[in-house]
């Protein structure tokens, strides 16, 4: 039965997709830590799906601004990550989401990232497929070389114009003069009150519009049309990994399962178990820098 329900929100926090169900399937036996049989499940899979979230990049010393230290300044993402906050305070926004573009410069893609992306490379030269569909919105799994990546939540070096809607790719730091040296994260310090006219603008011949970061904020919906690729990748898939994300917050939670209830081997690395475990074939507790890159390394059946 296919269930759809578009009710979002920014980032990793519970957010509702479009995506085929079978919650009636039935639990499975305690899921096995046998990194042996998985290898098996991997040396005959064809189509692979790698479902990440914010663990991975954790890994990578990247900032989540949730729970309890999780603040820039006096705020949550939860209170900037809004159309209203944007329509608000621009500039206290941008200086937000400014100061995490320049932290995703210091932090590189970790063994986890690195893992997968040999992965998708070496079996798409045997004609087998590796799809990253990520909650992840910092591009390390672009920049360890992966190629086939669903940002379901967009990325923070992606803009788009309030005014003509285009979206576009920008690396510039600062993203413009008027942000460099802000967005400090202290509580101490004071919001930069940038006037809307030099924030980020869009260089469209004829726009000038405001640019906005290109991820989904709390109250929007995702982009239908990730949302139906996503949704035909895991129902082709042949095995399932579910990597550094909590299966209690959406969309993860909705993915595996589905996947699980169809009969697929899913194999879930987190830190420690979730709701969902016991759904699921597979559990391998640890560091996915740790647990992932021995599970995903050449099977001695591979002869490319």
């Amino acid at each position: 039965m296919i269930v759809r329900q578009l009710v979002c929100r920014e980032l990793t926090f519970h957010l509702c997709v479009a995506v085929r169900l079978n919650w009636s399937a039935p639990k499975m036996a305690r899921p096995s830590s046998n990194l042996t049989e998985f290898r098996e499940d991997f040396a005959k899979a064809k189509h692979i799906a790698i479902i990440t979230g914010a663990g991975v990049s954790a890994e990578s010393g990247v900032p989540t601004f949730r729970g309890q230290g999780g603040y820039w300044r006096k705020w949550q993402a939860q209170d900037l990550a809004t159309p209203e906050a944007f329509s608000r305070d621009p500039s206290l926004v941008w200086e937000f989401y400014h100061y995490r573009r320049e932290v995703m410069r210091s932090k590189m893609p970790n063994p986890a990232h690195l893992a997968i992306a040999e992965c998708e490379s070496r079996l798409s030269k045997q004609g087998r497929s590796v799809v990253i569909i990520t909650q992840n919105i910092d591009e390390l799994h672009h920049r360890a070389g992966s190629e086939h990546v669903y940002e379901i939540h967009g990325s923070l070096f992606k803009t788009r114009c309030m005014s003509c809607g285009e979206v576009k790719a920008n690396h510039k730091s600062p993203i413009c003069p008027a942000l460099e040296g802000k967005g400090e994260p202290d509580p101490g310090a004071k919001d930069a009150r940038i006037p809307v006219e030099h924030l980020p603008r869009c260089d469209r011949s004829g726009c000038n519009g405001l640019l906005r970061p290109h991820v989904v904020w709390f109250g929007e919906t995702l982009d239908s049309d990730i949302l139906t690729a996503v949704e035909q990748e895991l129902e082709k898939c042949d095995l399932c990994l579910v990597v550094g994300t909590s299966s209690i917050v959406y969309p993860a939670a909705m993915f595996a399962p589905q996947v699980a209830g169809r009969g697929v081997p899913v194999a879930e690395f987190n830190m420690e178990c979730t709701p969902a475990t016991m759904r699921f074939k597979y559990h391998f507790e640890g560091p996915c820098g740790v647990t992932l890159p021995p599970a995903l390394e050449r099977h001695e059946s591979e002869v490319i």
